[in-house]
């Protein structure tokens, strides 16, 4: 095993052409999404990063290309130590990354809610399917232009829809945005709305 002192020593003189990504904790690269399975294979059988904790995404918003960002967390259980790389997607229209199945199993349920929530594709996955939201919806909750309280659709069982008479509708945002107070502890930094004059029993008074 590489001594952690000088992993970023090493990886550095390994991948090069890597740029640093700022970050407030661990270590955290850009890399491209052609070589992005590559180098997840190189930190997991060459650095001792065996655990992928997380596969997320980042949507910059409408006004920049690119616009999707798919972003990993790893974890090594020998060196007890995170590293994060990052890779920007080309299309900003139908947003396509690699799976990482192939090196993680784990990285099935990541990239399924990946897809679900931010409308992302991975090539190569076996089995990409929605993980929350039924399959005929046609939204992306995560995205920039997803509104915070949703949109009115059809549910998409129609016993339901049958026996409530209803349809999904959008959050009533009981006085939202909401906001958590910093720099307590967290068990008083549970989110708060901003306007506390309406909630769900009580209509939102005229403005």
């Amino acid at each position: 095993m590489i001594p952690t002192d000088d992993f970023l020593t090493t990886f550095k003189e390994k991948f090069s052409h890597l740029d640093e990504r700022p970050s407030s904790d661990w270590p955290a690269f850009n890399a491209s999404p052609e070589e992005i399975v590559a180098i997840l294979e190189s930190l997991k059988k060459d650095y001792d990063y065996d655990m992928l904790v997380d596969v997320t995404a980042i949507d910059n918003g409408l006004e920049f290309s690119p616009r999707f960002t798919v972003v990993y967390h790893l974890y090594s259980t020998i060196r007890h130590h995170y590293i994060r790389l990052a890779s920007d997607l080309e299309d900003d229209e139908n947003p396509v990354a690699p799976s990482a199945t192939g090196l993680w199993p784990a990285a099935d349920w990541h990239e399924r809610e990946c897809f679900d929530m931010f409308g992302i594709r991975f090539d190569g996955h076996p089995d990409l399917r929605r993980i929350l939201m039924w399959d005929e919806y046609p939204h992306f909750p995560l995205r920039k232009d997803f509104p915070l309280a949703g949109f009115e659709n059809e549910l998409a069982d129609e016993e339901i829809v049958e026996a409530t008479g209803t349809k999904v509708k959008p959050a009533p945002m009981a006085g939202g945005p909401f906001v958590a107070p910093q720099g307590d502890f967290m068990t008083v930094r549970e989110p708060r709305a901003k306007d506390e004059s309406w909630n769900e029993r009580s209509e939102k008074p005229d403005s």
